[in-house]
């Protein structure tokens, strides 16, 4: 987030990207938060990094999710919306079209003095060790290099709305070859992986890929359990996959530990619920 990833633009079109993202959301929601998709009926074309803007698309359906821990129904949106000189002004965005991408939740909602530090790198209303207070602040980032801008609406009881707009684009999408299955073309493996995920909705997700490509999965729920289960293996771990972000011993601080193990070891920390 201080490093300010350097992106990689084209055009995409957005809806497609959130239709791409539908079946791996409905997972990491869960089954009691209903998902509602409603695109607009023309292409939604943007300027962006399509992986970038994927990712908060993830991150602002993930907070909604969190939102809502007894059910209730998680909406996204596309638009097309024109923006005149006063109303961009209050955005810090130049007048013209854009497109608006819009995630609403039927959650708890939040008070104004929440709603005035969420975007704040760090700031977070779970509890210790649930969330790292990164996802929204990341999200920040990735539309504010976009020449976007994000606002949010919320009230205490009646869920929380957050509005994002981008820049249309008016050049032909970037064509790639695409397959019937995402994962039609993605390497496949033997390997073993040590895979250490605190949040176990997102741990059984990246389970579940890697495990359908071939590979060998050790779980574990967190730091110390990643070093126990390393410890106790007889045999060869490949790969190291770690959250960043963990209570009590985080990804690093383990992986410097299982390298002093496993000097041999590969290592990738990330965050994963990103």
């Amino acid at each position: 987030f201080s490093r300010g990833k350097l992106l990689q633009p084209k055009v995409f079109d957005l809806n497609t990207v959130v239709a791409d993202f539908d079946r791996m959301l409905r997972r990491l929601v869960g089954e009691n938060v209903q998902i509602e998709l409603h695109s607009a009926r023309e292409p939604c074309l943007v300027n962006a990094d399509p992986s970038e803007v994927g990712r908060a698309v993830v991150n602002l359906c993930l907070n909604a999710r969190d939102a809502m821990p007894v059910g209730g129904t998680l909406a996204i949106q596309t638009a097309h919306v024109t923006m005149t000189a006063a109303a961009a002004r209050l955005h810090n965005l130049a007048a013209g079209r854009y497109v608006e991408l819009r995630v609403r939740d039927t959650g708890m909602g939040m008070d104004t003095d929440t709603q005035s530090h969420i975007f704040e790198p760090f700031f977070t209303t779970k509890g210790f060790g649930k969330g790292t207070g990164m996802g929204l602040s990341t999200v920040l980032g990735i539309v504010e290099q976009s020449s976007g801008a994000i606002w949010c609406h919320s009230e205490i009881g009646h869920g929380t709305t957050f509005k994002v707009l981008l820049p249309a684009a008016t050049a032909v999408p970037d064509t790639v070859k695409r397959t019937p299955s995402g994962l039609a073309e993605a390497p496949r493996g033997s390997e073993v992986i040590l895979l250490v995920e605190d949040e176990a909705m997102v741990r059984k997700l990246a389970m579940a890929i890697l495990q359908s490509r071939g590979y060998v999965i050790l779980e574990a729920r967190d730091g110390r359990e990643g070093l126990a289960v390393c410890q106790a293996h007889q045999g060869t771990i490949d790969l190291l996959v770690s959250d960043v972000m963990m209570p009590e011993l985080g990804g690093r601080e383990m992986s410097e530990q299982i390298l002093a193990m496993r000097p041999d070891i590969s290592c990738k920390a990330a965050d994963m619920s990103s």
